[in-house]
C-alpha cells in the first residue's frame, strides 16, 4: 500500500499534523490497498497559508501566459505518458471499469490543452471607445487569488481537471481536497504538476474529510473563491460559508435527468435499436454514479411497452464485476454507504408503486464479482411518477425509472418538473420537434439523439439547484479571473468643478 504523506504544502509531501490516516478501499472487495493523511483543519489551514504566499509573493499570477500555458502543454503530455498507469489507479480507486478511466484520463489531458490554448489565444484586453482620443481604455483579465478546490469521488481526476487547469491558466494558486474516499489520482496529479515545473506553492492538495478540510475552505479569509462539485446538501453548507466572506462560489451539485424518447425515432430497426442502447448508456454506465445520468426515461406511451421489455432484457445482460478484470462492463458502486443508499431508493419505489422489471438486488457472487464488493443489478423501476422519491430525488445508482407522455407538451412538462437542470436528451427524427423540445428544455447541457458526450470547450453546469456558474469553455475560465477596468487619459487637465 502506498505511503501515507499525501499532503502536499508549499512543495513538501507531509502526513497529517495530527499523524491520522484513513485506508483507502477497493470497492471491488472492500479491500484496503492505499493509506492516505487524514488532514484535518490545521493541514487547511497551512495549506492555504502556502497557496496565499505564493500567489502575493511568488512568481506564477506574474508568469506570461505563453509561459503559463506551455507548463499545462507538458502536464498534458505526462498524463498521456501515464495513461496506463492512472487509468488503473481511478479504475481501483472508484470501481469504474479500466477503460473507462484511460478515457478519464484522455479527457484530463484534452482539458489541460484547451485552457492552454484559450489562454495563448487572448490578446492584451477588450479596448472600450471611450468617444475621445485623449483616453485609453481597456478591460483586462486578473486571477482571483487562492482557490479552494473541492472536488467529488465520482469522476476524481476529470473533475479536479475542470478547476486545476482553468485556475492555473489563469494565473490562481490553489488547495485542492478530492474526495476522502477517491483521492488517489488527485494526488498523483499534484505530483505531476510538480514534475511539469510549476513553483512551488502554487498546487497544495490536503486529503481528508469534508466536514474539516472542506468546511475550512470554504470559511477561510484567506480564501478568494471556492468550486465545489458535489451534492445539494454539502453543496449549500459550503455556499452558506463562503457566504460570510462574500467569496466567489462556483457550485455543481448534480442532477435528476430526463431522456425524452419520441415515438418517431423508434420507428425504424435501428432507430429503436439506437434509442435503447443509449438509454441504457445514459442510466448505467459507472453504475449510474455521473451527475448527468439519464436516469429518467421519459418515453412515448405508444412505444413504452416494447421498449421496456428490450431496455429490461439487455440491463439483465450487463456483465458486472472487477473494473480490471477482461469482459466486464460495469462495476461495483463506491461504497457500501452508496449501495444502501440505492437500495433504500428502490425499496421506497417499490413501496409507491412501481414496477420492479429487472434487478433491484445484489448479484451472485462470480469469478470476476467478489462476494464482498459493492455490486448492485442495474434495475429498470417501470409505472413511475413524479411524487415518487427515486423520480425527484438524484439516487446516483444504477436505477432508472420510467415515466411516459402522449403529447409533446407533456414531455417537456415532464422532463422540466424538477428542482435540478443539469442535463437533458431528446430522441426524435423530426428536426424541428428536436429544436423546439431542446429549446424548452430548462438544463444547462441538452442532447439530441444522443447522451453523455462534452467537449471541454462548451460551457458545462445547470439550472435550478444544479448549481451556480459554469465549468470548461470560456465561462469556465472566466470563474477563475477578476475583470478590471483601466482608464488612462492621455491628456490629463483641470477640471474645474470647484469654484477654489
Amino acid at each position: 500500500m502506498s505511503s501515507h504523506k499525501t499532503i502536499h504544502v508549499g512543495g513538501e509531501w507531509r502526513s497529517a499534523l495530527s499523524g491520522a490516516t484513513r485506508d483507502i478501499l477497493d470497492p471491488a472487495d472492500a479491500k484496503p490497498f492505499a493509506v492516505v493523511a487524514e488532514g484535518g483543519a490545521e493541514d487547511a489551514d497551512a495549506a492555504i497559508a502556502a497557496a496565499r504566499a505564493a500567489f502575493d509573493q511568488g512568481p506564477w499570477p506574474r508568469t506570461p501566459v505563453a509561459e503559463r500555458a506551455a507548463l499545462l502543454r507538458r502536464v498534458a503530455d505526462l498524463l498521456r505518458r501515464d495513461r496506463e498507469e492512472l487509468g488503473l489507479l481511478e479504475s481501483r480507486d472508484a470501481g469504474k471499469t479500466v477503460e473507462e478511466g484511460r478515457v478519464d484520463i484522455d479527457c484530463v489531458a484534452d482539458a489541460f490543452v484547451y485552457f492552454a490554448d484559450l489562454v495563448a489565444a487572448e490578446g492584451a484586453g477588450r479596448v472600450v471607445d471611450a468617444g475621445t482620443d485623449t483616453v485609453h481604455s481597456v478591460v483586462v483579465h486578473e486571477p482571483v487569488g487562492v482557490c479552494a478546490l473541492i472536488t467529488p469521488w465520482n469522476y476524481p481526476l476529470l473533475q479536479a481537471s475542470w478547476k486545476i487547469a482553468p485556475a492555473l491558466a489563469a494565473g490562481n494558486t490553489f488547495v485542492v481536497k478530492p474526495s476522502e474516499i477517491t483521492p488517489m489520482t488527485t494526488v498523483a496529479l499534484i505530483g505531476l504538476l510538480v514534475e511539469a515545473g510549476l513553483p512551488t506553492g502554487v498546487a497544495n492538495i490536503v486529503t481528508g474529510p469534508g466536514h474539516s478540510v472542506g468546511a475550512r475552505f470554504a470559511e477561510h479569509p484567506d480564501v478568494d473563491l471556492v468550486s465545489f462539485t458535489g451534492g445539494l446538501v454539502s453543496g449549500t453548507k459550503v455556499a452558506q460559508a463562503a457566504a460570510v466572506g462574500v467569496k466567489k462560489v462556483a457550485l455543481e451539485l448534480g442532477g435528476k435527468n430526463p431522456n425524452v424518447v419520441f415515438a418517431d425515432a423508434c420507428a425504424t430497426d435501428e432507430g429503436f435499436d439506437t434509442a435503447v442502447d443509449q438509454a441504457l448508456n445514459a442510466a448505467f454506465i459507472h453504475s449510474g454514479q455521473v451527475c448527468s445520468a439519464g436516469s429518467r426515461l421519459i418515453i412515448e406511451e405508444s412505444v413504452r411497452e416494447r421498449f421496456v421489455a428490450e431496455l429490461a432484457r439487455r440491463a439483465a445482460k450487463i456483465r458486472l464485476g472487477r473494473g480490471t478484470e477482461d469482459g466486464v462492463e460495469c462495476g461495483p458502486l463506491v461504497s457500501e454507504q452508496q449501495r444502501a443508499k440505492t437500495e433504500s431508493y428502490v425499496a421506497s419505489a417499490l413501496e409507491e408503486g412501481a414496477v420492479l422489471v429487472t434487478g433491484g438486488q445484489r448479484p451472485e457472487p462470480s469469478g470476476i464479482r467478489p462476494a464482498t464488493g459493492y455490486f448492485y443489478e442495474p434495475t429498470v423501476l417501470d409505472g413511475c411518477h413524479r411524487e415518487m422519491r427515486v423520480v425527484r430525488e438524484e439516487v446516483f445508482g444504477p436505477v432508472l425509472t420510467v415515466e411516459t407522455f402522449r403529447t409533446e407538451d407533456e414531455a417537456v412538462a415532464l422532463a422540466n418538473d424538477t428542482e435540478y437542470g443539469l442535463a437533458g436528451a431528446v430522441w426524435t427524427a423530426d428536426a424541428g420537434r428536436a429544436r423546439r423540445v431542446a429549446g424548452r428544455l430548462r438544463h444547462g447541457t441538452v442532447w439530441i439523439n444522443d447522451f453523455h458526450p462534452y467537449l471541454p470547450q462548451a460551457e458545462w453546469g445547470g439550472f435550478g439547484k444544479s448549481g451556480v456558474g459554469r465549468e470548461l469553455g470560456p465561462a469556465g475560465l472566466a470563474e477563475y479571473r477578476e475583470s478590471k477596468h483601466v482608464y488612462q487619459n492621455l491628456d490629463p487637465r483641470p477640471v474645474r468643478w470647484f469654484a477654489g
